[in-house]
């Protein structure tokens, strides 16, 4: 009996561990979620400064298109005018996974928008600094349904070949 008694408690201590050490965890992913929702909603509201100031100073914003891979002064000075005529950009999260590395300092995630352009997707790096989180790195991508990726691919061919070309020179 007593063993017994002995392991359910090593048992309940060492689940309250785990659970302490998800705790914030999932307080950093509600930090992320919502610092990246309002990310899109001040593109969407053309609150330049604010969508500009959740990005680290030294990071990269890589669009749809394939010359669109810009650090954040070039993002700045392509997106300046968009903002400036109030119509930026309109991305809602219909779904987001979030993870994060051993030491807590850096985080990913990736996640299906609602966009102007349907359904596109996002993948991010954030890293923190000063206490707070920061996006590092962000890729936007189209998605293709596999059925008509023939029609698309035919529709980009011309443009992209001579993309294609002008890198492998």
């Amino acid at each position: 009996m007593k063993k017994s008694i002995v392991y359910f408690i090593i048992v309940l201590f060492l689940n309250s561990c785990a659970v302490k050490n998800e705790l914030p965890q999932n307080i950093e992913k509600l930090n992320i979620n919502t610092l990246v929702d309002q990310w899109h909603k001040d593109a969407a509201e053309t609150n330049f400064y604010s969508y500009f100031n959740a990005m680290a100073e030294n990071s990269v914003f890589i669009g749809t298109d394939a010359t669109e891979n810009w650090n954040k002064k070039d993002f700045i000075a392509f997106s300046k005018p968009y903002f400036d005529k109030g119509k930026a950009w309109n991305f809602t999260a219909l779904e987001r996974n979030i993870f994060f590395s051993e030491d807590g300092k850096t985080a990913w995630f990736d996640e299906l928008l609602n966009t102007q352009m349907k359904i596109c997707r996002g993948s991010g790096v954030l890293v923190r600094i000063n206490k707070e989180w920061k996006i590092k790195h962000y890729v936007l991508s189209m998605t293709i349904p596999n059925d008509k990726s023939t029609e698309v691919i035919s529709l980009k061919s011309a443009i992209e070949d001579k993309i294609i070309n002008e890198k492998k020179k």
